[in-house]
């Protein structure tokens, strides 16, 4: 499997372009997604040419707006260069389908990063160069290291990348109202797992929209569809989504496989199984029982074994 292009804070795979000269290696980063992802690092710090070592920078409220400045020389403005170092990368950073950001940084910080405000410190601020990334590219899923330890969080972020990846390649492909229903089709599940309501308009929006042009529609659905992928799945969608699989199964499956499927969710809605257990177990009759739309979708395998995090949720 070609490996998906993803944008990285520098210091996170152990490069030394911190402001004390060193680095925060994420060893879960570079260990397990490293396999499937292909890294490209970029510092906007060392890009604007600060140096290492260098004078530390926060974040300032101002009458002007926000400023990066340094913590001891009060007329070190890097605002601007910053912004400008942003927008120069646009070229590379428009064929890459996610990012992985440091937190708290005053360049990279995604969010809750130290902001000063008339003596007084809060945690609102947002990354010179990760505001500015995320404006220029908002569709782009973008996640903190911090936040990757909590394991439905980093599931959505994979999940989000992949899902844009396919997007970009239909896209690449050519766009056609046929390729978009499939599109919508494969992904159908996995986007009731995040928001039934949600999916229900947007597919109610896809089949009301067949007569505008479809390069305009296409921008609208993936921004719908971006915005509900963002939502965090929860137990309770997933288990309806596995209600909804298993009623494929009604007609095939004898009492005792209905009644073993049918505890297996519910030992996974009651918090006692992962998700992969109730999962697995369908796959495994699915295999007896093929169906197209169930095989079809990416619900049950939405990216590849070894990033699948459904044992952890």
């Amino acid at each position: 499997m070609q490996k998906i292009r993803v944008g990285i804070s520098s210091c996170l795979l152990g490069e030394e372009v911190r402001f004390d000269g060193g680095h925060k290696n994420n060893p879960y980063i570079v260990g397990t997604l490293g396999q499937y992802f292909e890294f490209i690092p970029f510092c906007p710090e060392v890009d604007i040419e600060l140096g290492i070592p260098r004078e530390p920078i926060h974040l300032v409220a101002e009458s002007n707006g926000t400023r990066c400045v340094g913590t001891k020389s009060k007329d070190l403005d890097v605002t601007d260069r910053l912004i400008e170092s942003t927008d120069n990368q646009r070229q590379w950073q428009q064929d890459i389908f996610g990012y992985i950001l440091k937190k708290d940084s005053p360049s990279c910080g995604m969010e809750r990063v130290k902001l000063y405000r008339n003596g007084g410190v809060e945690r609102t601020g947002v990354g010179i160069f990760a505001e500015r990334m995320m404006h220029n590219f908002p569709l782009l899923p973008v996640e903190e290291e911090g936040r990757l330890g909590d394991a439905v969080l980093r599931e959505n972020f994979i999940q989000r990348v992949f899902v844009y990846q396919r997007w970009c390649r239909m896209c690449s492909d050519g766009l056609s109202w046929a390729a978009l229903t499939d599109f919508h089709a494969r992904h159908k599940l996995i986007l009731m797992s995040h928001d039934q309501n949600k999916t229900r308009d947007l597919g109610r929006e896809l089949s009301d929209s067949s007569s505008q042009a479809i390069e305009e529609y296409a921008q609208s659905y993936v921004a719908h569809m971006m915005s509900i992928l963002k939502i965090k799945a929860t137990r309770g969608n997933h288990v309806n989504v596995l209600q909804h699989i298993q009623g494929y199964l009604k007609k095939q499956l004898d009492k005792a496989d209905k009644e073993e499927l049918t505890h297996s969710i519910e030992q996974y809605r009651l918090g006692y199984l992962p998700l992969i257990v109730p999962v697995t177990l369908l796959r495994h009759h699915f295999m007896k029982f093929p169906d197209e739309y169930i095989q079809h979708s990416y619900y049950m395998s939405p990216y590849p074994n070894e990033l699948m995090l459904l044992n952890s949720i």
